[in-house]
């Protein structure tokens, strides 16, 4: 799956809990994310003039980052769950990331992990749709 499929589906699944999502389509959407909340970030810097400690005092973001925060926070959290699906793990171990530190190093290996071949309860896996 390309960046444009990635980012289409990510808006067209927006909250899709029950399908799968495929390790490239899960790491273009981090992608896709990084880059946009960096752009709202310098806009946010640039709406209030550059005034670095104000934004940091505003807990490290603006009103063009909370309402993107707001935006986005449900279908970043139904990809999560889509590519927990593909390796076969319970949507439950998304609820690992609250643990400081060792939750997103659990949650990094998991995403991280290849499809398993075949159907399962979540459906066909998308290497053999493609395939």
């Amino acid at each position: 799956m390309g960046f444009g499929a990635a980012i289409t589906s990510f808006w067209k699944n927006f909250a899709t809990f029950k399908a799968r999502a495929r390790r490239s389509e899960y790491w273009f959407i981090q992608l896709f994310l990084v880059l946009t909340n960096l752009a709202a970030f310098f806009i946010d810097l640039a709406l209030l003039d550059g005034d670095l400690e104000r934004i940091m005092a505003m807990g490290g973001g603006g009103i063009v980052g909370l309402v993107w925060a707001l935006a986005t926070i449900v279908p970043a959290l139904a990809v999560l769950i889509r590519r927990l699906h593909d390796t076969d793990k319970s949507a439950w171990w998304a609820l690992i990331g609250l643990v400081p530190f060792v939750g997103g190093i659990v949650l990094l290996v998991f995403t991280l992990q290849g499809s398993t071949p075949g159907d399962n309860k979540h459906g066909a896996s998308p290497k053999v749709l493609q395939g």
